[in-house]
């Protein structure tokens, strides 16, 4: 552990700061959830953005001095990171925008922006002395974090809902981890597998409660900055299930304003399925949190209780965001026109952001002239059932050019 950038930890409920030493979950005051603190004036006199610019790597690991690790795994580590922030004129052109840019992170290596968390939570159960990792999941942790453990040597215990989409429990159970496909749903699933690794003395990597997981999302944020040369956009759309994302990209942000890298903060916008909303609903009554029966085709944000989303919430407020919700109709035509009109084969989790975007346009939520950037956190490929839902039933031809001419002039 950096013990010479890091000051602690600090609970974002009652601010109490916890020594870094023994690590902690959770404030040991409150139960809430923790953020690192850094001292930035101690980093600011070893880093500058010209050193990052000499940095050959492209991966997460080029932000090491922002994260909560001593030193980075070297060259045995698969790329995680350095995604591309794709822009897209003719999005731009038709909504009066500067710029329409779209994160790209369905191409970190397991097709998701849960690596980010995976790569680092791996790295900091290993300098814990842990070489067991457990992790509850709708999918995209879980492959994940099976994929990465698999690469670096460490042990996966991965516990799902058995409904999950079959391509990602296939690609759990592929990389070599212990699946407990549990006949229940998310939350269950985040008990269980939080009650295995204390009692089996594991490295918990689940999302919500491990502050360490949130330092990894946050160098999304961090990529964001460096690739808009600093001049960070009006408004970042990411969907939300848990609130882990959004929370780690408001950190990104907060810790570079903090640097002074960057000058103001972009306004996050959360965008929840209408059959996964209980974050969007506390922000829209200005009540407390309160859990939903999550159903939602959009399975990676399906979250009946978000266990990180006090710090979405914060996230929101803080950086003058909204919360926007979106119906499951309308992320499947979001995805069947995000894949039409650029490209990007989104899952429905990630299409659901393009799909905030859309609904944020339409009410005039953005201003002409602003600049505007889109996170896609997973690939299409990982749920094609709800793609096919969307698309109709697949009717095949017969080998005949005449019935092929007529075939098509249906389609």
């Amino acid at each position: 552990m950096k013990a010479d950038t890091i000051v602690g930890l600090q609970c974002h409920f009652c601010d109490a700061m916890i020594p870094v030493k023994p690590f902690r979950y959770t404030c040991p005051d409150c139960d809430n959830n923790l953020d690192f603190i850094y001292d930035y004036e101690r980093i600011q006199n070893s880093w500058s953005k010209n050193g990052l610019k000499q940095n050959p790597d492209p991966s997460i690991w080029r932000y090491l001095p922002l994260l909560p690790v001593s030193k980075a795994p070297g060259n045995t580590s698969l790329r995680v990171g350095g995604t591309p922030l794709v822009n897209f004129p003719k999005i731009a052109d038709k909504y009066l925008l500067a710029s329409f840019q779209i994160k790209d992170d369905s191409r970190n290596p397991s097709g998701s922006l849960k690596d980010r968390a995976s790569e680092l939570g791996i790295r900091h159960a290993k300098e814990q002395g842990k070489t067991t990792l457990v992790a509850a999941s709708t999918g995209n942790a879980g492959s994940s974090l099976a994929a990465l453990a698999a690469h670096h040597g460490v042990k996966s215990v991965i516990f799902a809902p058995a409904s999950a989409p079959i391509a990602k429990l296939t690609q759990i159970r592929q990389h070599g981890a212990r699946l407990v496909p549990v006949e229940a749903n998310y939350d269950r699933a985040f008990d269980l597998a939080l009650e295995w690794a204390i009692k089996h003395d594991h490295y918990s990597r689940n999302t919500g409660i491990n502050p360490v997981l949130s330092e990894g999302k946050k160098t999304v944020a961090l990529e964001i900055a460096e690739q808009s040369a600093w001049q960070v956009p009006e408004h970042i759309f990411v969907p939300v299930g848990d609130g882990c994302i959004i929370s780690g990209v408001y950190k990104g942000f907060a810790d570079l304003l903090a640097l002074g890298w960057i000058q103001k903060l972009p306004r996050l916008h959360a965008v929840q399925a209408e059959g996964s909303a209980a974050i969007v609903n506390s922000l829209n009554h200005n009540s407390e949190i309160l859990a939903v029966e999550a159903k939602t085709v959009a399975d990676s944000i399906s979250v009946d209780f978000p266990r990180d989303g006090l710090k979405a919430r914060r996230a929101i407020k803080k950086s003058s965001g909204s919360g926007i919700t979106v119906s499951d109709t309308a992320i499947l035509e979001a995805q069947k026109e995000l894949s039409r009109t650029t490209g990007i084969f989104a899952e429905p989790a990630a299409a659901a952001a393009y799909a905030g975007f859309l609904k944020a346009a339409r009410d005039d939520l953005i201003k002409a002239g602003e600049k505007v950037v889109v996170l896609m956190t997973g690939n299409g490929l990982k749920d094609i059932i709800a793609a096919q839902s969307g698309l109709g039933k697949i009717e095949s031809v017969k080998a005949d050019l005449s019935e092929i001419e007529d075939y098509l002039k249906n389609q």
